[in-house]
């Protein structure tokens, strides 16, 4: 299995064992429930397919509802429903429906790992603070302030390139961040904590899975351990 789903929780900051402060963020990965399993004789591909994040019985569909009490059974109030999705694995046949998966089944301390999420949204936004233009002069008479200018030619080509940077709805997308380090797995609250930033509010889904381009010689970090954590 090559990935978890999440919730970002926030940031935070940790001391590391060569004495620097490093910004983490603070995830919830998993734990993640068995939905389905999906074979290259039936569906072409193997993977299964996980659900994570509870959801109260009474806001689940008929459908969706039937096929969680299938693989998880009857009689919850709440569901893995706030997120379905699926991941790669060899062998189908060793996840078996309501089988369930925390961060320690796929991820280790130090480990690199791709994070996906959908990005904070920002509304209509100009040239300026969606894609970094200086703008105009802003004094001597100018009144080219924060327009973004000539956006094209004439005749020819006689229309906009496409792609072309313009003022627009910016953020709200889904957004991959590579390579980023697990500094620290505590298994027992299923959190997570990631060097640097990621995509997304505090409280959205988050999709960790392992790098899909690791960096060779980029340098692990450690956590410093604190004496709690050693007694234990």
């Amino acid at each position: 299995m090559d990935g978890i789903i999440g919730r970002k929780l926030g940031m935070t900051q940790i001391p590391t064992e060569d004495g620097s402060i490093t910004a983490v963020t603070v995830i919830e990965a998993g734990p993640c429930y068995v939905l389905q399993g999906k074979t290259v004789e039936k569906d072409g591909y193997n993977a299964i397919k996980v659900a994570f994040g509870e959801v109260p019985k009474k806001r689940l569909s008929k459908p969706l509802l039937g096929e969680l009490i299938k693989a998880l059974g009857d009689g919850r109030e709440t569901y893995p429903a706030q997120k379905i999705t699926e991941f790669k694995v060899e062998n189908p046949s060793e996840f078996e429906p309501g089988k369930e998966i925390k961060v320690t089944d796929v991820f280790q301390e130090k480990d690199f790992i791709d994070v996906t999420g959908i990005s904070k949204g920002k509304g209509f936004q100009g040239v300026m603070k969606r894609w970094g233009f200086h703008g105009g002069p802003k004094t001597h008479g100018s009144k080219f302030h924060r327009a973004p200018g000539s956006i094209g030619q004439t005749t020819d080509p006689g229309r906009v390139w496409k792609g072309k940077k313009m003022a627009g709805h910016m953020g709200n997308r889904r957004v991959t961040v590579q390579n980023l380090q697990i500094v620290k797995i505590y298994p027992d609250k299923n959190i997570v904590l990631v060097k640097g930033a990621i995509p997304g509010a505090n409280g959205s889904i988050v999709i960790l899975r392992k790098a899909k381009r690791p960096k060779p010689n980029k340098p692990a970090i450690s956590a410093l351990t604190t004496k709690e954590e050693n007694k234990s």
